[in-house]
Parts: structure tokens; sequence; C-alpha cells
């Protein structure tokens, strides 16, 4: 694993957020509000931030004092955005890789390895939704011991 970041953000407790590339247009704005909800509550929320939706969330979360975790589903980037780099210096942001640098692009099995890692790593799930049978439904099946909450 490679790191960028505040490592102690590591030992706080955690929430993953999951959501699935399609969803409803009810839960992009129900998502959206949950970050709101998040911002400045000190708690802390991993996630791959990768889908169009939760790059929104972590728009939003970025914006807040909250520590953040994101992991990645390839190799450590060498270039961040300012924001990155500033939620970083502000010690609210680890990044998390655990594949090589050598692994430039985002693959099928990269994004589920990243995911198991995410949910082993969390305290608690929020599945703000996942396609029925997809990859991501398939995942939360077999998390065990792990509050899995999700939008009614």
């Amino acid at each position: 694993m490679e790191y960028f970041g505040n490592k102690d953000i590591i030992k706080l407790y955690k929430t993953a957020f999951f959501c699935s590339r399609k969803c409803p247009a009810d839960i992009v704005l129900k998502s959206l509000d949950w970050a709101k909800s998040k911002k400045d509550n000190e708690e802390c929320v991993i996630s791959g931030f990768h889908s169009r939706i939760e790059k929104d969330v972590f728009d939003i979360l970025l914006k807040g004092t909250q520590p953040l975790i994101m992991v990645l589903a390839r190799g450590m980037k060498k270039r961040w955005p300012e924001e990155i780099k500033k939620a970083v210096k502000q010690e609210k942001l680890l990044i998390i890789s655990p594949f090589d640098k050598k692994i430039t692009y985002i693959t099928q099995e990269t994004a589920n390895k990243r995911n198991e890692i995410m949910a082993d790593i969390a305290d608690e799930v929020f599945l703000a939704y996942a396609t029925p049978n997809g990859n991501l439904d398939e995942l939360l099946k077999g998390t065990k011991n792990k509050t899995i909450e999700a939008f009614e």
C-alpha cells in the first residue's frame, strides 16, 4: 500500500460511501444531501470517489472539515489538483493506493479490489445505490460484521 496524506486518519471510525455508476435521480439528490450532512461533523468518510455521484459527494465533503480517505483503483498518481494538495496539507485527506505505480488505468478488476479494501477498512458502509446483481451488490453480500445503511 502506498499513502499520500495524513496516515493518522486511518485510525478513525470510518464510513465507506458506495454508489453504482448508474443510479436513479432521487438517489443523486439524496446522496448530495447526505454529503452536506456529513460535511462538517468530523466523521471520516472513505470512498473511491470514482463514479459521478461519488465525485460530487467528494466535492461537497472536501469543502468541509471532516477527514476523508480516498482509495484509488490504480497506482498512486504523480500529480494532484490544487484542492487535493490543499486538503493533504491541511491534514484532512489520506489517499491510499493498493496498486503498483505502473498501474495507471482503472479496470473492473482494480475497481473491485479497491472496493473490497474499502469495505475491509471501513467500520460501517453507506450504500447510496447498488445496481441489482451488479458488482457492488455482489461485494456487499459478502461483507460481514459491518453495519450497512442505505437510502429507503
